[in-house]
């Protein structure tokens, strides 16, 4: 019996290495699972690609220090039919600017939708095709940001100095293109909670009215579901409670700039 087993274990572990072999290096990374990413991509030393070095260090921010009462909303995905006209004409009616993390591919097939509308806003980078840039080296993680920076060039002529990587995944190679091509990582403090006020859009502006506090970041999106609907009916109520409570709404890098000046004051 002890024997027959061993036979069995012995064999399960052939067949299971034959499947990994036969399925090929570039399918790895998803056998792994999200919390094991490939060693060149998730767990790249910080400065494993020297020449890719040109700063001591890159900006992470989930907030941003400050005193002033400002506040950023963001919104990731898009440009894409559905949410993004309704995103920017609430945002027009109220004269709030915001900062737009868009996926390249999306940008390249909706550019008509949001052309002649982004002068108020800002633009960072959400990557192509929102890949998962942790699972990527760096070659994949650059083409990838690189594609998205000059559709972004194309289409509205304008540098970009703002990353957002997709699900929020940071690893080594992304933090290595990001300081290569200058761009700070901007991440969340407060992400709109959709699925929890599912067909509340007063109570999810409640939620963000009541917790938002100096230099908070907000997460939203305008490509989806009909979840989006939540945030998007909510808007304009966030805004003027957040106004009632003194604060403005401004641009990351407009709360950065802020921030700075604050500081050498």
């Amino acid at each position: 019996m002890l024997n027959r087993r061993a036979f069995l274990r012995t064999a399960a572990a052939g067949v299971a290495g034959a499947a990994v072999g036969a399925a090929g290096m570039k399918t790895i990374p998803h056998l792994c699972g999200w919390d094991r990413p490939p060693v060149a991509g998730g767990y790249a030393a910080a400065a494993d690609v020297l020449d890719a070095v040109h700063h001591p260090g890159v900006a992470v921010r989930y907030y941003v220090e400050t005193t002033e009462p400002v506040v950023a909303f963001t919104f990731d995905d898009g440009p894409a039919p559905h949410w993004t006209p309704q995103v920017l004409d609430v945002l027009d009616q109220a004269d709030v600017p915001a900062t737009f993390f868009m996926v390249g591919r999306n940008l390249a097939r909706n550019a008509d939708l949001v052309r002649g509308r982004m002068d108020r806003h800002e633009i960072g980078n959400h990557s192509w095709a929102h890949d998962d840039l942790a699972t990527l080296d760096l070659a994949g993680v650059t083409e990838s940001l690189r594609r998205t920076e000059d559709e972004i060039h194309k289409q509205f002529n304008r540098p970009v100095t703002l990353l957002r990587p997709p699900f929020g995944h940071i690893g080594g190679s992304t933090m290595l293109a990001a300081d290569s091509m200058g761009y700070d990582v901007v991440l969340w403090s407060k992400a709109m909670r959709e699925l929890m006020f599912k067909g509340d859009p007063e109570g999810q502006a409640r939620d963000i009215i009541d917790s938002v506090r100096p230099g908070s970041i907000l997460l939203a999106h305008d490509e989806g579901d009909e979840r989006r609907l939540v945030t998007i009916r909510g808007l304009a109520t966030m805004f003027e409670g957040l106004r009632r409570r003194g604060f403005r709404m401004v641009t990351v890098s407009e709360m950065i700039a802020g921030s700075k000046k604050q500081s050498a004051g």
